[in-house]
């Protein structure tokens, strides 16, 4: 195991080179200490590699990954995951805007709240499924364009709506699951006109206990979650846009 002090190389390409050059030379596990903005951390890593991180990474960090682990313990700033490929980030604490942004693959839970756009051109492929587990709140236009993956916001220990305005603008494939236990007036303005409800079934109810048991052997946490009380929501069609560029 690695041990860097992040307090001692401030640049941000200084201590992506550091670390893939410990990467180069076999060491696998990583612990950043003192990180505090630096960004891109964890990019295009692929698997095998486990780095711990103390403080708050800068935006993009895991951008392109490639099956690594990232375990942050503090927030994390914007586009965190960005065109993620597979892999896993565990966050202990909240993430800013576009969190998960055109991921393709590989899963990020949050303990607590996330900004705007988070989970925006979300797609899938073949065997490739991204998934966000959001412990808190999301702020408006959670999985706008959102092409395929899916996003779980469970609203933990907040007395005011779990998403923000537009939820959904734009989806045309994909599911987002609300826990309806946290949401007090769930009104037609938080969602886009292109996202529809729908029931839940049991492959739904397997998806939400697997991950949200992830969610608290993660984070120590023990929760009771009624999985009844979740809204499904899914896109109203695969093209929403189609009858703008053509005539069908």
């Amino acid at each position: 195991m690695k041990i860097i002090d992040a307090l001692q190389i401030s640049y941000y390409r200084d201590l992506n080179e550091l670390i893939d050059n410990t990467i180069y030379q076999g060491n696998k596990q990583i612990v950043l200490h003192n990180v505090c903005g630096q960004r891109y951390l964890g990019r295009g890593l692929s698997k095998d590699i486990q780095i711990k991180i103390y403080g708050t990474p800068g935006n993009d960090m895991a951008a392109y990954m490639d099956g690594a682990n990232l375990e942050i313990f503090g927030n994390g700033q914007d586009a965190i995951g960005n065109t993620m490929n597979s892999g896993r980030i565990i966050i202990h604490g909240s993430c800013g805007d576009t969190t998960g942004y055109a991921m393709r693959g590989g899963e990020i839970y949050i303990k607590h709240n996330v900004g705007y756009r988070v989970g925006i051109h979300m797609k899938e492929y073949q065997d490739k499924k991204p998934i966000i587990i959001i412990g808190g709140t999301a702020g408006a236009f959670l999985g706008e364009y959102m092409a395929g993956g899916a996003i779980v916001v469970l609203g933990l220990n907040n007395n005011r709506n779990i998403i923000g305005k537009f939820c959904g603008t734009g989806i045309h494939g994909g599911v987002i699951y609300l826990n309806n236990n946290h949401i007090n007036n769930n009104c037609g303005r938080n969602f886009g006109k292109e996202i529809t409800q729908s029931k839940l079934d049991q492959t739904d109810i397997l998806f939400l206990t697997k991950h949200i048991n992830l969610y608290k052997k993660f984070f120590n946490v023990n929760i009771n979650i009624k999985l009844d009380k979740f809204q499904k929501y899914i896109a109203i069609g695969k093209n929403p846009y189609s009858n703008m560029y053509c005539n069908y």
